[in-house]
């Protein structure tokens, strides 16, 4: 018998992990997908930034070249003092 919910092992991960991500932005951190991975083993973070923004979240984004000269992009919300 099936039980009713999300009974999906990867939802309740997703969750924490969006909850990670949220909270360092909103102490003015900024993410890129290998700092996501790195940080709170997100292997989707523009998934995170979707279900943030869904939240009323303004996640504001920009491209920034790495030392290696490979271009990604740094998800943040700007916080005012």
């Amino acid at each position: 018998m099936k039980t009713q919910g999300n009974d999906n092992p990867n939802a309740q991960s997703s969750q924490s992990q969006t909850k990670r991500i949220l909270q360092y932005m909103l102490e003015g951190g900024r993410i890129t997908q290998i700092s996501a991975l790195e940080g709170v083993g997100s292997f989707r973070l523009s998934a995170r930034i979707y279900d943030i923004k869904s939240q009323g979240y303004n996640v504001k984004d920009e491209w920034i070249t790495l030392p290696n000269g490979k271009r990604v992009k740094q998800y943040f919300i700007e916080v005012s003092e």
